[in-house]
């Protein structure tokens, strides 16, 4: 029957839970046909089977677009977007959900169409308005590695020893210190953050703190501050700006500035445009970051006159123009994406709880406490997920290695894929086929991670501590990458 659908699981050989088929109805030419409400039912199952399966994510074909079905491409993108928003309004989850369009690489009508969305539409997850912008302290997140000059970076701003400094670049802040101060009439609240960044640090060291600056600066930050030294950009430096990205997503540099350190190294009447020029990696990142880039001096840039550039006074007010002008831009808007609504969302829900429970704590209070209350939740929802997400992304790229290698040498493991095909009409198996050729080894490191992600919460979900949490959930992605690689 039109817009019927059938899920199936555990098909071997495939980087994915399962896989849904489905039966729609050609174009008759009507936006609001049958053929369109076959669509729209369609894609508003498969979204809640995943839910209701505890699937984290869905790679969608551009369904309807090919030869056969002759949907306009803008059809296609209106009813998707759509049933998209209502599943996001409606959906009662609090896990994050991932939807993934799978596109041809040579179909440019579609690449186009779809790419207005992401600049569009899509990048609603990444920005968002403070209701009350003028009583909201602009949220600012400074991030880099250890030894970058994050805390000192920190007082300079906000203009007072907040934030613990060390001499030592092997030492460093080890906790998220959240600080709000006025500054030049402003209200900013600044986090200062470990050296998430650091090679050698291990990832369950840092998910507890990592956890801590997504709830401090929830419901987003209004700005990234990526603190890097002057001087040499090396492969090392590389590494933290792709680890950055990684934790953050691209989207995240379109709302970063660029902050340097040290800047008394700079060569006489060098301005900082000039230091970024000479190395491509590092005009790269701040031409992602829309050329936004500044440089303080900790140490020997406090006293000089406020006019002149080497002056922190000077960079300060320069700055925080720069954030200024983001932010008006966006007309209030922060980044922000579905973890971080999710975890603003838990803590409303908690503040009215201490609220009615505490009502002689002050709303300071209460939001503070609100979020102490929150990270530990989270930390034990999300220590098993985390963990088995990060496992799983490996093991999927492995596997998928493992299983082209067996493919050649045994022909009867390719054949898994014209099996499959039987179940798709003649004209639609090139989309299908497409779809799986596109993802390609991305995919396969995205499906892995999905279903880590799924094997080590489901392990992790009776913990009663982090450590717990984490030990299970380790245990358990081994074993099923084992299962499947054996």
């Amino acid at each position: 029957m039109p817009g019927d659908s059938v899920l199936l699981e555990g098909l071997p050989g495939l980087q994915s839970n399962a896989v849904f088929f489905l039966n729609l109805v050609p174009w008759d030419g009507d936006p609001d046909g049958v053929a369109v409400q076959v669509l729209r039912m369609s894609i508003n199952t498969i979204l809640s089977s995943c839910e209701k399966k505890g699937f984290r994510s869905v790679a969608l074909p551009v369904l309807g677009a090919g030869m056969a079905l002759q949907f306009p491409v803008s059809e296609v993108e209106r009813v998707l977007m759509e049933e998209v928003y209502v599943f996001e309004e409606e959906r009662a989850g609090i896990t994050p959900f991932l939807i993934h369009i799978v596109i041809h690489p040579d179909d440019e009508e579609t690449h186009e169409t779809f790419g207005s969305v992401q600049n569009g539409k899509f990048t609603e997850d990444f920005h968002h308005k403070d209701p009350d912008q003028d009583s909201t302290a602009m949220r600012l997140v400074l991030l880099g590695k250890t030894g970058a000059g994050k805390s000192h970076l920190g007082n300079t701003i906000l203009g007072e020893e907040l934030f613990a400094t060390y001499d030592s670049p092997n030492s460093g802040t080890m906790k998220c210190q959240t600080e709000t101060k006025t500054v030049s009439g402003r209200s900013i609240t600044l986090i200062d953050t470990p050296g998430f960044f650091d090679t050698g640090r291990s990832e369950e060291d840092l998910k507890p703190e990592i956890m801590s600056c997504m709830t401090a600066c929830a419901p987003g930050p209004h700005a990234f501050l990526i603190v890097l030294r002057v001087g040499k950009f090396t492969e090392h430096e590389q590494a933290v700006i792709t680890k950055i990205v990684q934790y953050f997503s691209d989207e995240a540099l379109k709302y970063a500035v660029v902050v340097f350190t040290h800047g008394d190294q700079l060569k006489e009447n060098m301005k900082i445009e000039d230091f970024v020029s000479q190395n491509k990696n590092l005009s790269d990142l701040v031409s992602k970051c829309d050329g936004r880039c500044h440089v303080f001096d900790n140490k020997h840039w406090n006293n000089n006159q406020p006019n002149n550039y080497r002056s922190n006074q000077f960079q300060l007010e320069e700055l925080l123009k720069t954030i200024e002008k983001m932010v008006v831009e966006r007309k209030g808007g922060y980044y922000t994406n579905k973890m971080l609504q999710h975890l603003e969302t838990a803590i409303q829900e908690q503040v009215e709880h201490i609220r009615h429970s505490m009502p002689d704590k002050t709303p300071e209070e209460i939001r503070k406490q609100a979020k102490t209350s929150v990270i530990s939740r989270f930390l034990i929802q999300m220590a098993g997920t985390g963990t088995g997400a990060l496992l799983g992304a490996f093991f999927g790229v492995v596997t998928l290695a493992e299983f082209a290698i067996k493919a050649v040498k045994n022909p009867q493991l390719v054949n898994v894929t014209t099996k499959l095909s039987r179940f798709v009409p003649a004209a639609q198996q090139q989309n299908a086929l497409v779809a799986a050729g596109a993802i390609g080894l991305v995919g396969a490191a995205t499906a892995g991670g999905i279903m880590g992600g799924v094997i080590g919460n489901e392990a992790a979900k009776d913990s009663e501590s982090l450590s717990e949490a984490v030990q299970k959930a380790y245990k358990a992605v081994q074993e099923e990458r084992k299962s499947l690689t054996h």
